[in-house]
């Protein structure tokens, strides 16, 4: 829920409520159910979990009756040894009942094998059929995400058009407090459409299929670099990208990264003299490790963990735009590529995003 604070303009109307500059007056949320599919997925792990569960313990009772049953007639192998020398005239009937014994045993051995053997078929069948179904509900839950994203689309664009058209129609009719009223909600849902498509691309960087190839990291960052320069051309920045950077992943993946991190770092250098990012790599526990550095606002280690989930914010959005995505994909791709991604910062002093890939 996001709150609804009182501003200066409130006042003429809410001011006999008691409500001051600053005071919460309420809040906005919007809410989009999940907990039928979140429920469908539950009883599904419950059930794959008893099933595994009770295989296991069916396994292990077998085994455990098997090994009693060896150890008994070694037992009567070992009397049987101690008792020849008295015994002579026995000794051929005792080790006809122990080699009776020792075939039954080796039938019910085989007996159990094949059992064990039929039971681990079942158990594959069932976890293959488990796992289809995880998939499908995987796939429900993906094109319930891309309904929910469409319909929200719509009315965002609406909003965002119909406000747009009153500005340009009728905003000489409407005072500053009223223009300024339809620009706020222009700006909200253009940011609100924003948010709903990082989310889908958050999850479609969580679901898309990888092609691990060589990857030319040092060119990939000097083109970002050259894209960055073209969104403020008036900026005065430096560029340090290390030569020979090489990695293997998925160039597309690897790109959003990329993208990410640099982006990041030209957006909070806005307020230097001269902007310094630099990109190279570095050893880090016997792998290479990957680093974007800049000399920007930086940020307090205190909120270090902050960083890379979803929606999580450390400066305010009238600061620095942007939706607290970005980071949460940067950590979702490098995850996939099975490494690490992690920050060093400093308030005002920069900071650095390093990440490892496998």
């Amino acid at each position: 829920m996001a709150p609804l604070f009182t501003e200066k303009e409130c006042l003429r109307c809410h001011e006999q409520h008691g409500y001051r500059v600053g005071d919460v007056r309420g809040g906005i949320s919007i809410t989009i159910p999940a907990e039928p599919v979140f429920a469908t997925l539950d009883s599904q792990r419950n059930s794959v979990i008893a099933i595994h569960g009770g295989a296991f313990i069916l396994v292990a009772l077998m085994i455990v009756a098997y090994s009693r049953g060896l150890r008994r007639q070694w037992v009567a192998l070992e009397e049987l040894r101690g008792s020849l020398e008295r015994l002579v005239g026995e000794r051929t009937a005792e080790l006809q009942e122990a080699i009776a014994s020792l075939r039954q045993e080796n039938y019910l051995r085989r007996e159990a094998e094949e059992t064990t053997l039929r039971l681990n078929r079942e158990l594959e069948q069932r976890v293959a059929e488990r796992t289809a179904e995880l998939q499908a509900a995987n796939s429900e839950l993906e094109a319930f995400c891309y309904s929910v994203a469409h319909d929200l689309r719509t009315p965002l664009r609406g909003m965002n058009g119909f406000s747009r058209i009153i500005l340009d129609r009728y905003g000489t009719t409407l005072d500053e407090e009223g223009q300024e009223y339809f620009r706020r909600v222009s700006a909200a849902s253009t940011r609100m459409g924003q948010l709903v498509d990082d989310l889908l691309h958050l999850t479609k960087v969580t679901r898309a299929e990888m092609r691990r190839t060589a990857v030319d990291l040092t060119a990939m960052a000097r083109e970002i670099a050259i894209d960055c320069r073209h969104t403020q051309p008036e900026r005065r920045a430096e560029f340090v990208i290390q030569d020979g950077l090489m990695a293997t992943g998925d160039e597309n993946l690897l790109r959003i990264v990329m993208v990410n991190l640099l982006a990041n770092s030209w957006k909070f250098t806005v307020r230097e003299p001269v902007a310094r990012i630099e990109v190279g790599s570095t050893d880090h526990d016997g792998k290479t490790a990957y680093f974007v550095r800049d000399n920007g606002v930086g940020f307090d280690m205190a909120y270090v963990d902050k960083l890379f989930g979803p929606f999580e914010r450390l400066v305010s959005f009238d600061e620095f735009e942007g939706t607290g995505i970005g980071l949460a994909t940067v950590k979702r791709i490098v995850e996939r590529h099975g490494g690490n991604v992690w920050a060093e910062g400093e308030p005002d002093k920069g900071a650095t995003f390093s990440f490892t890939l496998t």
